[in-house]
């Protein structure tokens, strides 16, 4: 297991996987979708919080992101640790849509906009996730959308995406999706190889996943995303090697390379994964170094964690010019603008807040039923938190940070504000996994792999709890 040489969007190309390094920190840490982490939502932010940040919201009129939870699946992935409802039944989903159109009217007419269409909300980012979101029938495809375009007017060059089961999609489906609006998917693959497939309830042949991505070609989508996941069981260095080069055939614009969080005390159906079967920690590794040098060598970028592209696909351009975002969806062109979220577990970020709706179906249906918004649980920001998220999103996303620049912009002084960061930041940069270059923290291409680990410096509640069991490996 060799240092692994890599291409970056700026033109660089130098080792990015240094083994000693990653086995030393590999621990467990936030992945920074959000700041602070979901894990820090409670119960006393509620629907009355909610309502006023959608309030406050409304006055900018500035364009928004849209999020739909679409829970439903037809059979179980062992591995998954989404919000899923396991069904055949239509019934279910065709009640849900509208219900989530119910809460769409009421968020809006909270924001006094009405569903008359006089007047709708901006939004540039739209995004169907699940469980499956093409469970739906494509009678339910086209309610859910229409009610989605009586709220909220789509902007011309949006970021307009949906998850994609390639088991579980035909040609008419995708050109069903293009109509409707969607100009990128997101196809969930984790491994081709068969024993893996079958030890994680996931058959899927090359030949079904081929298709969707040709179809996406032939109906004018702009981009083609692959999900794979490192880690599983029955996994090896060599098997995973053969899956990644049946990707790259494919010829997708971005990948995504996930490690697999094996949290079975959390999620229920991973208990059906055999421990024993899991690959070793030094395989695991293998398996990521062979990935970097494989995606390397077909001309791909890498963009932070676990994220890859083409040089040029939106995303590499976006961390080139300094505009990478990063939000619930991972790394993100868009300005970061507010999102709502739509269905059950779904996680908003509104104004300086944030809000989880409730998880479960009984509990959605019987909050709308009783004209309530569904909020679970959320979050108000104050505003170190504000400024925390700023500073972790520039270390998530340029691997940079002006601190002087930063300072100036929040009225503080930077030694003073963050002391026992700046402790805590010298060992890491003893290990080479920062660097200062005058007063801007610099995160090195051999430590990009752990940038996690050099944000979660600056996480106040991460420090005050020291609870890291809940969240995934770094690597």
């Amino acid at each position: 297991m060799n240092e692994t040489v890599v291409q970056f969007p700026s033109g660089e190309a130098e080792v990015l996987f240094q083994p000693e390094l990653l086995k030393k920190f590999d621990i467990n840490g936030p992945r920074y979708t959000s700041y602070p982490s979901a894990d820090r939502f409670h119960g006393d932010f509620g629907e009355k919080d909610y309502l006023g940040a959608l309030r406050r919201v409304a006055k900018v009129n500035e364009p928004l992101s849209l999020y739909f939870h679409l829970p439903f699946c037809p059979n179980i992935c062992y591995y998954c640790g989404c919000n899923k409802i396991i069904t055949k039944d239509h019934g279910r989903s065709a009640k849900y849509i509208k219900y989530v159109g119910k809460e769409m009217d009421m968020v809006c007419r909270a924001m006094g906009i009405g569903g008359d269409g006089e007047k709708k909300i901006p939004i540039t980012q739209l995004h169907w996730g699940g469980g499956t979101p093409t469970f739906l029938s494509h009678e339910e495809m086209i309610e859910l959308m229409g009610l989605t375009r009586e709220h909220f007017e789509l902007l011309p060059g949006g970021e307009y995406s949906i998850e994609i089961d390639p088991r579980r999609v035909t040609e008419k489906d995708i050109a069903l999706l293009a109509e409707l609006g969607f100009n990128r998917i997101s196809l969930g693959v984790q491994d081709f190889n068969l024993a893996v497939q079958e030890a994680v309830h996931r058959v899927q042949t090359v030949e079904e996943t081929r298709a969707v991505i040709d179809w996406s070609r032939q109906y004018g989508f702009k981009s083609r995303s692959v999900d794979l996941i490192y880690g599983l069981p029955k996994q090896t260095p060599e098997t995973f090697m053969e899956t990644v080069s049946t990707v790259l055939a494919m010829n997708p614009d971005r990948l995504s390379v996930y490690n697999y969080a094996h949290l079975p005390h959390i999620f229920k159906p991973q208990r059906r994964i055999l421990e024993t079967e899991l690959p070793l920690a030094g395989d695991k590794l293998i398996i990521l170094s062979n990935t970097i040098r494989q995606l390397g060598e077909a001309g791909y970028v890498f963009i932070g964690m676990d994220h890859f592209a083409k040089p040029d696909d939106e995303l590499a351009i976006a961390q080139r010019q300094g505009n990478l975002h990063r939000n619930f969806q991972g790394y993100s062109t868009q300005a970061e603008c507010d999102l709502l979220a739509f269905g059950i577990s779904s996680i908003g970020k509104v104004d300086d807040s944030y809000s989880q709706n409730v998880k479960t179906l009984d509990e959605y249906y019987a909050a709308i039923d009783a004209n309530h918004l569904p909020v679970l649980r959320g979050l108000q920001l104050t505003k170190d938190d504000l400024l925390r998220r700023e500073l972790i999103g520039e270390l998530m996303c340029q691997f940079a940070l002006d601190t002087e620049k930063f300072a100036q912009g929040h009225g503080l002084h930077f030694p003073d504000y963050f002391a026992t960061e700046l402790l805590e930041l010298k060992g890491l940069e003893e290990a080479g996994l920062l660097e200062w270059h005058d007063k801007k923290i610099i995160v090195p291409i051999k430590g990009r792999l752990l940038a996690r680990r050099v944000a979660m410096t600056f996480d106040r509640h991460l420090r005050v709890s020291q609870a890291r069991g809940t969240y995934s490996k770094v690597l």
